[in-house]
């Protein structure tokens, strides 16, 4: 299947249309895509979903590779602080990453609000599967990350593989979604009110979702022994999402004996990517490369 390649000005790097033709769920509206570009570059509404590509020198290449989930609440993507800031530190280890730009639920280009992040979210690994070999990628070492709600699509990706959101379409569609590991942070977990992080409820299930829906999304509910092993990082003193999110997904694995490793750091709050300049905060960076080099 030719590979449309499309540059990203600042990056020199190349972004890649998920879908090679029609995109599942997807209805006609007007709406445009919206780049605010601040201090963090700041999208809404997208329409095509896509892959930025970052790859390694080859001869520093380690084989891993990671898909990274922006987050911003459903409601945008946290590109650059949550996104290609962070593809440029894997690549800094020799690790290929690649930044999903994936639909936002309430975007009026979306027909069925809760699916279309999976479906994204499915399409990207195997994306990233299929090209391993022109990657410099091992089939066997591609693993999910995401921040905050990018953090609950991870999850939901790391839970939910197996499940068929979209008709398959082309070859790419025959790789397997399952990603080989996840890397948790801040994340959104529950859907279940006590413990959610309500804007994100909101955009992904709408304003009154019933109860399977909220069951089917509360990802510390839909762990089992085939869900990969797992790295997460959070804070207490998070305002915006509890940490009980994260306890309680690492309480699901523990329970049915997958891989993790926990993080709790006790001030932070919400949203601070890499936490440059704060403290021993900015370590987290540092346990997560041990934590891959053990994965090796």
């Amino acid at each position: 299947m030719p590979i449309l390649c499309v540059s990203l000005s600042g990056f020199g790097q190349q972004s890649i249309p998920l879908w090679s033709n029609e995109i599942p769920n997807r209805q006609a509206s007007d709406e445009k895509e919206i780049r605010n570009d601040g201090d963090i570059l700041w999208i809404e509404k997208v329409q095509v979903p896509d892959l930025a590509i970052y790859l390694p020198t080859k001869s520093h290449a380690t084989g891993q590779a990671v898909v990274i989930c922006p987050g911003g609440g459903y409601q945008g993507l946290a590109y650059d602080w949550e996104g290609t800031d962070i593809a440029k530190w894997f690549n800094s280890k020799g690790i290929a990453a690649f930044v999903l730009k994936y639909r936002l639920p309430q975007s009026g280009s979306v027909v069925v609000s809760h699916k279309a992040p999976l479906q994204d979210a499915q399409r990207a690994l195997r994306f990233v599967r299929s090209n391993s070999e022109k990657w410099n990628v091992d089939k066997g070492m591609i693993g999910v990350m995401g921040f905050s709600a990018g953090g609950h699509l991870a999850s939901t990706l790391g839970t939910h593989f197996d499940d068929s959101v979209y008709a398959k379409i082309d070859g790419i569609d025959s790789e397997s979604a399952r990603p080989d590991f996840m890397i948790l942070v801040y994340p959104v977990i529950t859907m279940k009110k006590l413990y959610t992080h309500e804007g994100s409820r909101k955009a992904l299930l709408g304003e009154n979702p019933g109860d399977d829906l909220i069951e089917e999304f509360s990802n510390e509910l839909q762990v089992s022994s085939t869900t990969p092993p797992t790295f997460i990082v959070h804070s207490t003193d998070d305002k915006a999402v509890p940490v009980e999110n994260s306890l309680q997904f690492y309480q699901a694995l523990k329970n049915n004996d997958v891989s993790c490793e926990m993080h709790i750091y006790p001030y932070g709050g919400h949203g601070y990517s890499l936490a440059i300049g704060k403290g021993h905060l900015q370590t987290w960076p540092d346990r997560l490369y041990e934590w891959l080099q053990a994965m090796e």
